[in-house]
């Protein structure tokens, strides 16, 4: 795997976990995966990941910004997919999306979006769902043990590790850029990783552990 054909070096896509899966495999997802981790992780196919990462973006690049929206639920996708949105100016819904708001024109938030970004497949269902009444276009960040139903564009990643999502937000927005014209050179994209990435008190997450977790890139 030559480093040069990558969007990013290698030994930072290992940093960040990005390959990183869960114990559990789909039935949709198996073909992303590499190897099984002695631990019983599955390891993700990281040349695959980053193809997908360019692909997704170059796909995104083609709405017009105000027609993509962007959804998040858990802490760390809402940091990382939050600043997404604001880079590439797409619409952007923290949490639960509510019943409805692409396919009830009556309702106050109702919105016609026409291409949709999801952090997790698997925590935002209802987001999903809602798209596919609507035949909308899904670029879905997936994990191992997500679902890939009603999914047009898999991107399989690490979708639950701080780290992880920051790069992978990070990568998206400025091939996104790039692909618009609005940028031509990496050197040009004036944000870090560490703008994508949720900051945490580190003391009380080692508090809030279950007795017998450990800590690692996941």
């Amino acid at each position: 795997m030559a480093e040069e054909q990558l969007l990013a070096n290698q030994n930072d896509y290992l940093e960040a976990g990005i390959h990183i899966a869960t114990k559990v495999r789909s039935p949709g997802m198996s073909r992303f995966i590499y190897k099984i981790r002695d631990d019983g992780l599955y390891l993700l196919d990281l040349k695959t990941i980053d193809t997908r990462i360019l692909t997704a973006a170059k796909m995104i690049a083609r709405y017009q910004p105000e027609d993509i929206v962007v959804t998040a639920s858990r802490i760390y996708a809402i940091v990382a997919a939050q600043k997404f949105a604001e880079i590439i100016s797409a619409k952007f819904i923290k949490g639960r999306v509510t019943p409805g708001v692409f396919t009830n024109p009556n309702r106050p938030d109702f919105m016609e979006p026409k291409l949709i970004v999801i952090s997790d497949s698997r925590n935002e269902k209802q987001a999903i769902k809602e798209a596919s009444k609507v035949n909308m276009p899904i670029v879905a960040l997936s994990d191992t043990d997500n679902s890939t139903k009603f999914i047009d564009m898999i991107i399989p990643s690490n979708n639950r590790g701080r780290r992880s999502l920051a790069f992978i937000y990070f990568l998206m927005a400025r091939e996104v850029l790039k692909a618009r014209g609005a940028i031509s050179t990496n050197e040009e994209f004036k944000f870090t990783v560490s703008d994508f990435e949720a900051k945490v008190d580190t003391t009380r997450q080692q508090q809030a552990r279950p007795e017998g977790m450990t800590s690692y890139q996941r």
